[in-house]
């Protein structure tokens, strides 16, 4: 019957588990020795000036200030170890580079895109520290309302966006393909904005104006 001792859909008592009060508590004790055992060692590494390599992995916690290459100049910012580059770049610069977009904030949707090195990347999913010595373009960097860059002049012409909440993340992504790629193929163009999604759907409009700004020039800067 159900609710009895016999029904297999309630959880039986873990009587013969080997757990016990008195094996928790030795358990946490175990824990609590080898956490300050790390912590010994990490601050002998740093008085040493040295690395130990048993310490490498230990997570830290806390600000600390860092200099990030932001469109060519060194902009200096404090974050915690676990701060995004999107986060560092819209939350914590001043003033703020806001740019790259905050969606889906799941690596999925694009509109953080920013250019790593020459590379797209999702800015949410990058650690800002781990930017630290890298060359971060974002779209503010590729020109001005008064000197547009080719791709941003052919989202106008083309009428490439339309909620624009995208638009940042396609002008980027586009960028940097025709930096790469100054005459792709629609296929081509397809594939390189594949990590971005338009909620509005205008991707005809998108493509298109990509494949115009080719023709004007492509990935240069209009500054």
């Amino acid at each position: 019957m159900p609710g009895t001792s016999n029904d297999p859909a309630i959880p039986k008592s873990p009587v013969n588990s080997g757990w016990s009060r008195r094996n928790f508590l030795k358990g946490v004790g175990a824990a609590a020795i080898a956490a300050d055992t790390i912590l010994q060692r990490v601050e002998k590494s740093a008085a040493a000036d040295t690395v130990d390599p048993a310490a490498v992995d230990t997570p830290i916690s806390g600000s600390i200030p860092i200099t990030l290459n932001v469109n060519g100049r060194p902009r200096q910012v404090t974050v915690e170890p676990r701060t995004t580059l999107v986060s560092a770049l819209r939350d914590r610069l001043d003033p703020a580079v806001t740019g790259p977009k905050v969606g889906c904030n799941m690596g999925t949707c694009g509109a953080c895109t920013v250019i790593l090195n020459g590379k797209p990347v999702y800015g949410c999913s990058i650690l800002a520290i781990d930017a630290v010595g890298k060359q971060i373009s974002t779209v503010e960097g590729f020109g001005t309302p008064e000197n547009m860059s080719p791709v941003q002049a052919a989202m106008v012409e083309k009428d490439g966006m339309m909620c624009g909440f995208c638009t940042s993340g396609f002008v980027t992504s586009i960028t940097a393909l025709l930096r790469t790629n100054p005459n792709p193929t629609l296929d081509q163009v397809k594939a390189g904005c594949k990590g971005n999604f338009c909620r509005c759907g205008s991707y005809p409009h998108l493509f298109e104006a990509a494949l115009t700004a080719a023709k004007n020039g492509g990935g240069r800067t209009g500054t």
